[in-house]
């Protein structure tokens, strides 16, 4: 069949009828043109049982029209030299097919009709567009000109107005006051020098000394230089009564009453050690300590075993445990879950998805739908059930208005996880409108 020549300057028009009646007609030169019960289609058709919310059944590719209809739709057309209906169309490979759709390039001469339901019907035909009216003009006495279209009053006021404005101006100008000359520093009167460079206070004059004054203190410094002296020279026996004293007081305090005094004799510590301090002081008994020292295997051993026999000293690194044998905990490992995931047909409310595309889409991205399902089968083994995720397409490509519509899983964890992850999604496809989407995914384990 040979390739139809686009539409140069014909237009579409395109007719609804239902009940022997014309409902709407239209004539279009190069728009696409949608049907259904949107609101937003180019024909609005009333609500009924089979028919699409939206549907694009003429598309304008290359400035040339072309027939789309699905397996559901019945009709005929003319292709110029005889009527075609669509079952012949289809089994002949008159169109060409997109998933479910089959679309029919058509010719200047093409017309036909397109059974929508059982009582509404589409006819279409091309036909050549009515020529342009000539701009109709006025004669120039009637046109009149500038000044006869300009408002004489309001143009008196304006005038005026303009007058009264430049006027005030001027005269604020004229009366301003001069302006004084700015003046150096040296040009500044002294009160203002004075306030802007802080000026130094004056020092205040040193006073002579009188003579008397400095005999008088001359003779203070020496005698102090004298009780100096005396304090120095009674300062060995004031340091030895005043040890004497302090001994006296703390001997019958604290820890050295329970020990005992070096007078008195006795005490715990007088009967602890017995005659051994022979009632001395505790000074005179703890002469010998030089220190502390740390005790050590070849220390023990040279002042002999103590004891029934020979003994060693272990050090901890000796120390283990012994019995029980070797007790091997073995690696920590975490058990491997795995889960199926299996998508069936979505349900796609728009001609602007393809079905098809949009499968091979999500079952490319499977695997994070299927960890999220794995994430709570290591939780409980037995989760297995159906969710149902409904989503709409936006005409940027990303996703909006995700919901669970269905969750036998009874773990709503998935759901919010599914939901986190188609959000992230952006489409190929570039709808005119919000594509409303229902995909099922069907989880089990995978043992």
């Amino acid at each position: 069949m040979a390739s139809p020549q686009p539409q140069a300057n014909k237009l579409l028009r395109v007719g609804i009828i239902q009940d022997h009646r014309i409902l709407e007609e239209r004539h279009l030169l190069s728009d696409d043109v949608t049907i259904g019960h949107d609101a937003k289609n180019t024909i609005v058709l009333p609500p009924s049982e089979g028919l699409p919310a939206k549907f694009a059944i003429f598309e304008n590719r290359n400035n040339q029209y072309q027939l789309v209809f699905d397996d559901t739709m019945h009709g005929r057309v003319n292709l110029g030299s005889s009527d075609v209906d669509f079952d012949r169309i289809r089994k002949q490979g008159l169109a060409q097919e997109r998933g479910t759709n089959y679309v029919l390039p058509l010719q200047e001469s093409a017309r036909g009709k397109v059974d929508l339901a059982d009582d509404i019907t589409l006819f279409f035909q091309f036909v050549t567009p009515p020529p342009e009216s000539e701009k109709v003009t006025l004669p120039p006495d009637v046109q009149g000109g500038f000044w006869k279209a300009m408002d004489r009053v309001f143009f008196s006021i304006l005038a005026a107005s303009l007058v009264f404005h430049f006027a005030w101006g001027a005269f604020i100008v004229s009366s301003a006051p001069p302006t004084e000359p700015e003046l150096a520093l040296d040009q500044l009167e002294d009160r203002f020098v004075s306030a802007i460079i802080p000026q130094k206070p004056p020092e205040p004059e040193k006073v002579a000394e009188a003579p008397q004054a400095a005999a008088e203190e001359a003779s203070e410094k020496k005698e102090e230089k004298k009780s100096g002296e005396a304090k120095a020279d009674s300062k060995p026996q004031d340091a030895a009564t005043q040890k004497a004293e302090l001994v006296k007081k703390v001997q019958g305090k604290g820890l050295l009453k329970i020990l005992g005094s070096s007078s008195g004799g006795g005490g715990a510590f007088a009967d602890v050690l017995g005659g051994s301090t022979g009632g001395g002081e505790i000074a005179e008994a703890l002469a010998g300590a030089g220190g502390v020292g740390v005790a050590t295997s070849e220390a023990l051993g040279a002042n002999g075993p103590k004891g029934g026999g020979a003994g060693n000293v272990a050090s901890i690194g000796d120390l283990g445990t012994s019995g029980g044998g070797k007790v091997d905990l073995g690696a920590k490992k975490e058990v491997e879950v795995q889960g199926r995931v299996k998508d069936a047909a979505p349900e796609v409310e728009s001609a602007d998805v393809d079905r098809d595309a949009l499968t091979r889409y999500v079952k490319a991205r499977l695997k994070a739908i299927q960890n999220c399902y794995e994430k709570e089968l290591k939780r409980n083994p037995g989760l297995k059930g159906k969710v149902v995720v409904r989503f709409s397409i936006m005409p940027s490509g990303r996703t909006g208005d995700i919901d669970i519509e269905e969750n036998t899983l009874g773990n709503d964890a998935v759901g919010s996880c599914i939901r986190t992850v188609i959000r992230s999604w952006v489409f190929p496809f570039k709808p005119d409108d919000e594509v409303p989407v229902a995909y099922p995914f069907v989880f089990s384990p995978a043992s």
